[in-house]
């Protein structure tokens, strides 16, 4: 294992919304012995609601907020030495000071799907507020390609899915 995860094991999985950072982050976590959090469950389950709902009511500001509390106490345990992998919101990563705390603190792991795959997967979900207008669901994906090449490590999410992008995090210079 290099250094910096052993200083501070977190993994954190970055990437557009449906590139299966939830879904990887639980096998790789199994995987590897580790604890698994998706921050947008602890969002929602500090704050009693969905993620729609704080958008809705009060706003992206607001949620991004309690994003970056959310992701403060994440990272006290993994400041303490508790492995975690953990699984971003789709625009936690975009944001400087979320990116400044995740550089300094793990490593950082980009789940690359193309936008189709993405398309296709979330099609039917009612849980994407900032999916409703395909327009800007399209913009939004092609803006925050720049905050996810800063990531360390880049996975493409191909035809094996999320059971290949677990493999080739595995065979990934940091275990």
């Amino acid at each position: 294992m290099i250094l910096k995860l052993k200083r501070t094991p977190g993994i954190f999985l970055v990437g557009f919304m449906g590139s299966g950072k939830s879904t990887v982050g639980r096998g790789l976590a199994k995987h590897l012995g580790w604890r698994f959090a998706d921050l947008d469950e602890d969002i929602e389950a500090r704050e009693q609601m969905p993620i729609t709902e704080i958008f809705d009511a009060r706003g992206e500001d607001d949620f991004r907020r309690v994003e970056y509390d959310a992701l403060k106490r994440r990272i006290a345990d993994v400041a303490r030495g508790v492995p975690w992998v953990i699984a971003l919101g789709g625009g936690c990563f975009a944001q400087d000071r979320n990116f400044d705390l995740i550089t300094n603190h793990g490593l950082s792991i980009w789940l690359d799907a193309p936008l189709d795959v993405i398309r296709a997967r979330i099609a039917h979900s009612t849980a994407r507020p900032l999916a409703r207008d395909p327009e800007k669901f399209e913009q939004l994906y092609h803006t925050r390609l720049d905050a996810y090449r800063k990531a360390d490590y880049r996975i493409e999410i191909g035809q094996a899915g999320s059971p290949g992008a677990i493999d080739s995090i595995l065979q990934l210079p940091i275990f």
